[in-house]
């Protein structure tokens, strides 16, 4: 009889260090593979950095578009796409990895450094963005 080599992912509820976890989707990035585990950092990383990016764009003008209604769907399209990557961001955090949650923090704030702070702005008065703040409504 021969016996498969299975791993089976146990779901942490506290936050725990290690490459042996599952984020987003079952099976990835896998037991014991390192390089898969750095690309889920990554990809986790780009993602917040977008987040922040779609908060603070400010692309939707009279100049770009003509009609208030097609302006509208632009938002209503862009605010979607904010919102559906900040859950999937909030659900890769909730794999409790410690190296998924710091990535997922170093990613919302470099993206909010470079996109919303006024470290790379020349004047933040007056600007009107796409977007209304991300805020919890709970």
């Amino acid at each position: 009889m021969m016996m498969k080599n299975n791993h089976h992912m146990m779901m942490h509820m506290t936050f725990f260090w290690g490459k042996n976890t599952e984020i987003l989707f079952s099976g990835w990035p896998g037991y014991d593979n390192l390089g898969m585990y750095i690309l889920a950092l990554v990809v986790v990383f780009f993602m917040a950095i977008f987040v922040e990016f779609l908060s603070h764009s400010n692309y939707i003008n009279k100049s770009n578009v003509d009609d208030d209604v097609t302006s509208g769907f632009l938002q209503t399209i862009l605010y979607g796409l904010r919102i559906g990557l900040a859950y999937v961001v909030m659900l890769a955090v909730m794999s409790f990895n410690g190296g998924v949650f710091l990535v997922a923090i170093v990613g919302h704030s470099l993206g909010f450094m470079v996109f919303g702070s006024r470290v790379f702005k020349k004047s933040s008065s007056g600007k009107n963005l796409d977007l209304p703040p991300m805020s919890c409504s709970c």
